[in-house]
């Protein structure tokens, strides 16, 4: 009886959880995320289909979305490909409509697509979209009457013939108020240099990263006139070689300009910091994040670098395959520790393939939870297909599976692959887009938990880049509690998330001050605050 009891009492005392619904069925859109499989041969850039990018391309208030698309190899098929990169507009109640023809972004075929990176890299308030492709890198410019123009002749984002990209990043790497682009890269590749690995009963599998050799990333400096200079070799991006996927970008430590932070595949992971002379110097290895805790190379795949442990440093985070340990290290201010051990997150993730990923506080409590997009790479393995994951932050200490609370999405396996993150319906919660090979795309809705209040920050520069990507922010509750961030919508893989800054704040309903430290490095503070619950708009000053 008293263990009943117990049991019971334990049971009314957890605390109330949000969960997600997928309102993906409210809406009539053809996307399907296709990766050109056609049941037989596998080629081994397939696995990396699915980008989503959440921008405000019209705005009119309301979140709409961007999705890449694989392709039909162009070389093997007659036939004009069926199926395109889409963007969906918001209509408000969970609804979107497709856009894409209307867009202008329903044209021939580029290729096989593979991330996406929305910002405005002309300061001229309209959202602007980078894709990532087997083959060149396609700019479009929003022209700001609802239809994107591929700028990408101009522009001046080449690469070397047969590099695969995989994820683009907007970054103002010098502070002169221009975004910049770094690409990570993953390999040489073609179809016609694609290499067929096959079993023994002659069945296709996607080969080994190592099959393929790595190969630098790129940086890109923003001209100002819609043009963009190579400086890849300059920075000092040439000097190493690895396979790219995700990319984070946070100002690790502290001195004003951003780092950016790249898992690599099979290869250790990098981490350029930025040494404000245009160069980058990669001290990924002496800062303790190029490899987990045994010293070896993981399949790292998405990024993330947040606060997790409110200690006012970003963290790194990083997923990878099934049976590897997903890796997270806490920045000591001098170097990384890595804490996926002490924090459970070695055990919680071990089942588990992950792709995309990020902090994100689904509960509104102050601490930065991680979703996962999770699959297998092949479907040739057991327990190939699986399920999304949420794990919940206990107070920074610790992560709890709550997945089997998240809602029924978090039940259905699939080969999820690309995730972003974004308040949709602008109830003041996280709500999170995620794709799944030859799948409908899931547009789950946080249903939220009354008393989790928040408050989110609305940024717009002048002197700084308009988008105010690269500015820090803290917030100081009326109990002294101090939460910090740093606006980068580079999150996960493939993928692009919201250029609005969320709090969470649990129960505390004052907030005592706003600081936002700007690119520029100017400095905007607001103090005792009205009330919370809402989005603060703030514009840098010109002085």
């Amino acid at each position: 009886m008293w263990t009943l009891l117990a049991i019971s009492a334990l049971a009314q005392a957890q605390p109330p959880r949000p969960h997600f619904t997928d309102v993906a069925s409210r809406s009539r859109f053809a996307y399907v995320t296709n990766n050109g499989f056609d049941g037989k041969r596998k080629y081994f850039l397939q696995p990396l289909c699915g980008g989503v990018a959440v921008l405000d391309f019209d705005n009119d208030g309301l979140l709409d979305l961007f999705f890449t698309n694989g392709a039909q190899f162009p070389e093997l098929t007659k036939t004009r490909p069926d199926f395109h990169n889409t963007l969906l507009r918001n209509k408000g109640s969970g609804a979107f409509e497709d856009v894409t023809e209307r867009a202008g972004l329903a044209g021939e075929s580029l290729g096989y697509s593979l991330g996406v990176a929305a910002a405005d890299f002309d300061n001229d308030g309209f959202t602007d979209l980078l894709i990532a492709n087997a083959g060149p890198n396609t700019l479009y410019r929003n022209q700001g009457d609802g239809s994107f123009r591929d700028v990408t002749a101009n522009a001046g984002l080449t690469k070397p013939e047969g590099i695969l990209s995989v994820q683009g990043a907007w970054l103002d790497y010098d502070n002169d108020g221009l975004l910049d682009l770094v690409v990570s890269n993953y390999t040489t590749w073609t179809v016609a240099t694609d290499r067929r690995c096959v079993r023994e009963d002659n069945v296709d599998f996607y080969c080994h990263p190592k099959t393929y050799p790595a190969v630098p990333h790129r940086l890109y400096h923003n001209l100002g006139d819609g043009r963009f200079q190579d400086v890849s070799e300059a920075a000092g991006f040439l000097r190493a070689k690895g396979k790219g996927m995700g990319i984070a970008i946070a100002d690790i430590n502290g001195d004003g300009r951003p780092d950016i932070f790249i898992a690599n595949d099979t290869e250790p992971n990098f981490l350029y910091i930025n040494r404000g002379d245009g160069t980058f110097q990669e001290r990924g290895l002496a800062l303790g994040v190029a490899y987990d805790d045994s010293g070896a190379t993981v399949s790292a795949m998405g990024a993330d670098a947040r606060d997790y442990d409110n200690d006012g440093q970003p963290d790194i985070f990083y997923n990878n395959l099934i049976s590897q340990v997903w890796g997270l290290f806490r920045n000591l201010g001098r170097s990384f520790r890595y804490t996926s051990t002490a924090t459970s997150l070695a055990v919680l993730s071990s089942p588990y393939s992950g792709w995309s990923a990020g902090f994100i506080d689904y509960n509104n409590d102050g601490w930065r939870d991680l979703y996962s997009a999770n699959g297998d790479v092949d479907s040739l393995r057991q327990n190939a297909e699986q399920h999304d994951t949420l794990f919940e932050n206990q107070g920074g200490k610790r992560f709890i599976d709550v997945s089997r609370q998240a809602g029924p999405h978090f039940t259905r396996r699939g080969y999820q692959r690309g995730a972003a993150f974004a308040d949709l319906n602008n109830d003041g919660f996280l709500d999170i887009v995620v794709t799944s090979l030859q799948r409908r795309p899931a547009i789950l809705l946080n249903s939220g938990i009354t008393k989790a209040h928040w408050i989110a920050l609305r940024l717009t520069g002048t002197r700084s880049n308009r988008d105010a990507i690269g500015a820090s922010i803290r917030i100081t509750t009326a109990a002294g509690r101090v939460l910090s961030d740093q606006l980068s919508p580079s999150t996960g893989l493939l993928s692009s998330s919201t250029k609005q800054v969320h709090f969470g704040l649990g129960t505390e309903t004052k907030v005592a001050e706003i600081e936002v430290r700007w690119p520029s490095g100017v400095v905007s503070r607001i103090t005792d605050m009205a009330g919370v619950d809402t989005v603060v708009s703030m514009q840098e000053s010109r002085r």
